[in-house]
C-alpha cells in the first residue's frame, strides 16, 4: 500500500506565495476624474504582490458620481459594495446596490455604477487578470488619506488609449 504524500514532504519554500495585510488607509491612492470623482485605493497589485492573476482595490464614488457604462475585453471583475447606496446596471438592467451586494461581470458584459445615494458609495473591485490599477494610476491624481477632495477635474485626453491598454472595450457610454 502506498503511503500518502504529506504537504511538508513536497513543500518548496521558494514557491510560497505572498501574504499582505493592509489597513483601511494603506495602499496607493488616486483621486479619480469626473464623472466618478471620489478615489481609488489600490490594495493588491503586481507592484506589491507576486500574483499575476489578480488585482484588488477600493473604489469610492462621490455623491451624484458614476462610472460610465463600459466592458472589459480581457478581464473579469468582481464588485463588493460595503457602504452607501447605488445602482449597478448590468447589460442595461438596473440592480440596487447596498452594503453586502456582490456583482460579477465577465468579459464583454456591459456595466455602469451610479452613486444615487446621499453619501459616498464604497465598493471593492477585484480584477482578473490585473490591470485596473494601471488605469487608476494613469487617469488619477495621487491622493493621501485624509486630505480634502480636490475640485472635480476632467479625464486626461489620453483616457481612451489608457482604457484600451488596460482591457476596456471601445467607449460605449459617458
Amino acid at each position: 500500500m502506498n503511503k500518502p504524500v504529506q504537504p511538508a514532504e513536497i513543500f518548496d519554500p521558494r514557491l510560497k506565495g505572498d501574504a499582505i495585510v493592509l489597513q483601511p488607509d494603506e495602499g496607493e491612492s488616486y483621486w479619480q476624474p469626473k464623472p466618478a470623482s471620489g478615489y481609488m485605493t489600490l490594495k493588491i497589485t503586481p507592484k506589491n504582490c507576486s500574483s499575476n492573476f489578480t488585482s484588488m482595490g477600493v473604489q469610492v464614488i462621490a455623491p451624484g458620481g458614476y462610472i460610465r457604462e463600459h466592458w472589459h475585453s480581457k478581464h473579469e471583475e468582481i464588485l463588493f459594495c460595503f457602504e452607501g447606496e447605488g445602482t449597478i446596471h448590468v447589460d442595461g438592467v438596473p440592480h440596487k446596490a447596498v452594503p453586502g451586494t456582490t456583482v460579477y461581470v465577465g468579459r464583454w458584459v456591459k456595466h455602469k455604477i451610479v452613486n444615487d445615494g446621499a453619501g459616498e458609495f464604497k465598493m471593492t473591485w477585484t480584477y482578473l487578470p490585473p490591470g485596473l490599477h494601471e488605469f487608476a494610476e494613469a487617469i488619477g491624481k495621487p491622493r493621501k488619506a485624509g486630505e480634502p477632495a480636490p475640485e472635480p477635474f476632467g479625464r486626461p485626453e489620453n483616457t481612451l488609449a489608457v482604457e484600451k491598454s488596460t482591457g476596456f472595450g471601445p467607449k460605449i457610454g459617458d
